[in-house]
């Protein structure tokens, strides 16, 4: 978490652990911070946002919501399969089309506009994507895919490149995201961002007495609202919509354009560091197709002998499908880069290099 957000989850608690006379109708006033400061992130309303404990829970919303088809790639991360297979068997309104993608060298599973616009048919009422491929690294092209796709819903899992990639998300009907990756707010802070268009289409299959149009609707069971809000189902945690919107806010005065330069100048860094060692780099090349990941593709043999010299020199990485996966955030440290090619020369050295 920034530093930021340490100091407001402290000061939060703070609050909360006295729970002193007229203090705790401060907390309740955190929703409308947190959509505030999504909208503002998102080029939506601030009504068109409700709050979400992850991105997982606000994609189920999105795809039990859903009546007809709708096309996604197998390989995409697994929340938004997930959400999508399980409304099929529960609710047998809404059924996963499964998207082929090409596979090409430096974009093994990535959706493009032209694979989305082959593959559509008839049915098809909706296109989920992620921003951002979590396993390569590869950044969707919203506007593209929404310029195929026509009147469709477009469903976008927000959460790779939200809050360091300058995304065309007034492309995207729902986006679904949290705080606990790039803007680095911690868990449990999560949003639906849904447009007019989705709050039609979409059924609040799932909707609690947050929902309605009525403040604590005791002894009555109302219908549920005509808005974002109607996909709640309680009262969300005051303490994590003020981290979130504390990140959001902070994202927002340094601005998202140079947040996204800074990251992609330390991504060229690193790609450069991983270049002269000869470690194969999956990320694609050209800064426009990718976010902040850096994804290092050794041989198959080598796979763990690279990951232990990263973790032999303190560098925190995510293994997963053979690859290994490098978070690059605006600030880089001298000294950051420093072990991770401590860990690089190690690598190297083992293998005789």
């Amino acid at each position: 978490m920034s530093s930021a957000v340490v100091a407001e989850t402290r000061g939060q608690t703070e609050i909360l652990a006295r729970a002193r006379h007229g203090s705790l109708g401060h907390f309740g006033e955190q929703d409308q911070r947190m959509r505030t400061a999504v909208a503002a992130g998102l080029g939506f309303r601030a009504d068109q946002i409700v709050s979400q404990p992850n991105t997982s829970m606000g994609l189920m919303h999105a795809m039990f919501g859903l009546t007809g088809d709708v096309l996604l790639s197998p390989a995409d991360f697994p929340s938004l399969p997930f959400a999508a297979s399980r409304a099929a068997e529960a609710l047998h309104v809404a059924t996963p089309q499964w998207l082929t993608t090409d596979g090409g060298e430096n974009s093994a599973g990535a959706v493009t506009p032209g694979q989305v616009r082959d593959q559509l048919t008839p049915t098809t009422v909706a296109v989920a994507v992620s921003l951002v491929d979590s396993r390569t690294g590869f950044r969707a092209d919203l506007e593209g895919i929404r310029q195929v796709i026509g009147d469709r819903l477009l469903i976008v899992d927000a959460i790779q490149g939200f809050g360091v990639v300058d995304a065309a998300y007034e492309a995207a009907d729902v986006v679904a995201s949290g705080g606990q990756k790039w803007v680095r707010a911690g868990w449990g802070t999560g949003f639906l961002a849904l447009s007019d268009r989705a709050v039609e289409r979409l059924t609040p299959v799932v909707s609690g007495f947050t929902g309605t149009e009525v403040t604590e609707p005791w002894d009555q069971v109302p219908p549920p609202a005509h808005a974002a809000s109607a996909f709640g189902v309680t009262n969300g945690d005051g303490i994590a919509q003020a981290r979130f919107a504390t990140a959001l806010e902070e994202i927002q005065a340094a601005g998202l354009p140079a947040i996204e330069a800074l990251v992609c100048a330390n991504v060229e860094r690193l790609i450069d560091l991983a270049d002269q060692f000869g470690i194969p780099v999956l990320s694609a090349r050209d800064a426009r197709e990718r976010a902040g990941l850096v994804v290092l593709v050794p041989p198959a043999e080598r796979l763990t002998a690279l990951g232990a010299a990263l973790h032999n020199h303190g560098v925190t990485v995510t293994t997963r499908g053979g690859t290994v996966r490098l978070s690059v955030h605006a600030h880089l440290a001298d000294e950051t880069v420093d072990m991770l090619r401590g860990a690089f020369t190690a690598y190297a050295a083992a293998a005789g290099y």
